[in-house]
């Protein structure tokens, strides 16, 4: 095939990419404009406490005002305080126990022997026990509910009288008034049955008498919960949930003046009102274009951010195309609750979405996706200022709460960590609005403990985004990295010198990586596994070669520099077949970049002095390095094995070494894709110099002053 023809499909290919990832983002910014509510908004933002910096505004019409949430709890204890809980008579209850008393009398009268006694008349027991049976049954037996002995009470001061309560007794649909001092409970009744038989002088064996009777002694005042709530439900419904009106252009608040709390309730009003009315009288169409319009300026401002900053995600659409689902699941989420008129909007674990952006990219992506779902969703909700600062602190708090991800406890611990910063943040949010912490109830947390609660999902999540789309989180690589996996196994028995030459290739890949800010797990996964093709043919790497065994001396310089570099293309397909992440995969294919086999080139020349060399026989395949990381193993592979050859190492050998590796990966324009710097270059070969000088025990010889005579 042609070159012209390869780059027409080429172009044509990279054209789809582009079409692709604008019609995902189209599609994102549509479904976001679908789901957002369909009525203007409120054009004032507002917070008791703080100053009217608008126009005088003045009411465009008569509006009631809306009681307080403080004043409707009030309203409600008042209309339940006047409730009474109903209770229906069981008669068919006294009548079973009394019965059953007189049928098992006789039996027990014998168990107890008590027929063996003299002067002892069992008609004489067996009456006064159903005489008291019937009194108790007559006047009623109660089991008292503990939700009308102390509401509206101090529960810890409670005295027996005041633990009475009047009730409503239906005895055949017909409603009596009662009160529970009127009639027994289990533990009065019982009382009541010991004082009698005690007055008793007929009755000599009182206790065991007594003992019978209580165990047919059971309430017969049953409570009615179905009836009583609908009786509350219903007396609730009749409260008001306004209080006094504004008239039409009446002054409502001036400019400059701090907003109390009877002002802010008339804003509240007004605002209900206004958005009421929009609900039927708003443009449709200009609500509409100015949502897409804005929409479409806060993920064009992402994408700006990524075109500039993550070329690798801006170029990938499927990674672009993660972001997005996610962002609109949550948006979708997020116009569901709205819908659904659940209370508040904090329930939502708004904040697993930045662990998740942070845990499978970086920081940066992170923040940048925060900031847009909660611009987005501040659309959404009535008090966007207050949502907008508890979210933006909370995501933040998420974001910097996990670093790396080496410990499951991270996890839990970055939830704490979330929650208190939600609390702390509301609770002062609070205080600066109204200059004091009396409203806030347990309920207002209860929220940010759920949200916090969901967000530990994020853990789960990130596993399937990894298996769905083939990312790659620091879990993952902890996992692999674990040098009793079956790979790494296999390599330490096949290739023990190159699993060796590995294992010092990450330790100074890792401690680059932490140096000059790169992902040191990433690294030191790759570095462990950058080798792994050579499991192959491991006879032919000079780190697995015995004394005096060297197989390339039966081979011609061509077939040598070609088994070398084929380690690359074995590597890849061993990683492939043991389903190694694409990040691994990528540095096992870069990590020699577009390099020369210069040993073998070299000999070739040698034996062949008249003839002009294929270089591409000699060289790696590439491509070269195209991230910090890649550049970091590049520069830790090559030093590492370049150091073996060291026949006296000295410091000024290892420093010459490592300067004149890194020179030539420079010269031959190695780094030139990857984000790295030659601030960056420099310190890793400052750390590569120190931890070899460390592993040949390098000792420093310091001029020190000779002591006088």
């Amino acid at each position: 095939m042609s070159k012209t023809r390869i780059d027409y499909f080429e172009n044509k290919r990279n054209k789809n990419s582009q079409y692709g990832k604008y019609g995902m983002i189209l599609i994102t910014i549509i479904l976001a404009c679908l789901f957002l509510p369909k009525q203007p908004r409120f054009q004032y933002e507002f917070a008791k406490g703080q100053v009217w910096n608008h126009e005088n505004l003045s009411s465009p019409y008569r509006f009631a005002i809306l009681k307080t949430q403080d004043e409707l709890e009030k309203d409600r204890e008042n209309i339940l305080s006047t409730v009474q809980p109903v209770y229906n008579l069981n008669e068919s209850t006294s009548k079973e126990q009394i019965d059953q008393f007189n049928t098992d009398f006789s039996e027990k009268w014998q168990s107890a022997r008590m027929d063996t006694l003299e002067d002892i008349d069992i008609e004489t027991y067996r009456k006064t026990g159903n005489d008291l049976l019937v009194y108790i049954y007559n006047r009623g037996i109660i089991s008292l509910n503990k939700r009308y002995q102390v509401r509206g009470k101090d529960e810890e001061n409670l005295s027996e009288t005041d633990k009475q309560y009047n009730y409503t007794l239906t005895v055949e649909n017909v409603a009596q008034q009662k009160n529970t001092v009127d009639v027994f409970t289990i533990e009065t009744a019982n009382e009541y049955i010991n004082k009698q038989l005690d007055k008793n002088y007929q009755i000599e064996y009182d206790e065991w008498l007594a003992d019978i009777l209580k165990t047919y002694v059971t309430p017969n005042h049953i409570y009615n919960e179905q009836l009583t709530d609908r009786i509350e439900q219903t007396a609730l419904s009749n409260i008001s949930q306004t209080r006094g009106v504004v008239e039409k252009d009446e002054l409502i608040v001036e400019n400059g003046n701090v907003i109390n709390s009877a002002t802010y309730q008339k804003l509240l009003s007004l605002r209900k009102v206004f958005e009421d009315e929009a609900k039927v009288s708003g443009n449709q169409s200009s609500l509409l274009i100015g949502q897409f319009i804005t929409i479409t300026l806060i993920i064009s401002v992402f994408f700006v951010f990524l075109s500039l900053h993550r070329k690798d995600i801006f170029n990938n659409n499927r990674l672009i195309f993660i972001i997005l689902a996610v962002i609109t699941a949550m948006l979708g989420l997020l116009s569901w609750v709205t819908k659904a008129n659940i209370p508040n909007y904090y329930y939502i674990p708004y904040c697993s979405v930045p662990i998740i952006f942070k845990i499978l990219f970086d920081t940066r992506v992170a923040l940048n996706i925060h900031i847009l779902m909660v611009l987005i969703a501040a659309l959404f909700v009535s008090n966007s200022f207050e949502f907008v600062f508890l979210q933006f602190i909370a995501g933040m708090v998420a974001i910097y709460s996990i670093q790396t991800v080496v410990k499951r406890e991270q996890f839990l611990i970055a939830s704490l960590v979330i929650l208190a910063s939600y609390i702390v943040s509301y609770l002062g949010f609070v205080l600066a609005r109204n200059g004091s912490l009396s409203g806030v109830y347990w309920s207002d947390i209860l929220p940010f403990i759920v949200s916090v609660g969901l967000t530990l999902l994020a853990y789960p999540l990130i596993y399937a985004f990894e298996k769905l789309f083939g990312l790659v989180s620091d879990l993952t690589l902890m996992e692999i990295t674990n040098s009793n996996s079956k790979l790494l196994r296999d390599l330490s028995l096949k290739a023990p010198g190159t699993f060796q030459h590995s294992l010092q290739v990450a330790n100074l890949s890792e401690a680059a990586a932490y140096k000059i800010g790169g992902n040191p797990l990433l690294v030191r996964a790759a570095a462990m596994y950058h080798d792994i093709g050579k499991m192959t043919n491991p006879l032919y790497f000079i780190e697995n070669q015995k004394a005096g065994q060297n197989p390339h001396e039966e081979l011609t310089p061509e077939q040598s520099a070609q088994i070398i570099i084929s380690h690359v293309f074995k590597g890849i397909e061993i990683a492939r077949k043991n389903n190694l992440p694409a990040a691994i995969i990528e540095f096992i294919r870069t990590h020699h970049g577009t390099t020369r086999v210069d040993y073998f080139y070299n000999t070739f020349i040698k034996n062949n002095p008249d003839k002009i060399p294929d270089e591409s026989i000699f060289t790696y395949p590439g491509p070269p390095p195209h991230s910090k990381e890649m550049a970091i193993l590049m520069m830790a592979d090559s030093v590492e094995a370049a150091s073996r050859a060291l026949k006296e190492p000295t410091e000024e050998s290892i420093d010459n070494l490592v300067d004149k590796i890194i020179d030539k990966k420079l010269t031959s324009r190695q780094f030139i894709n990857a984000d790295i710097t030659m601030r960056d270059i420099q310190d890793a070969a400052e750390v590569f110099k120190m931890m070899l000088k460390s592993i040949y025990h390098i000792r420093i010889d310091y001029d020190l002053p000779k002591k006088a005579s």
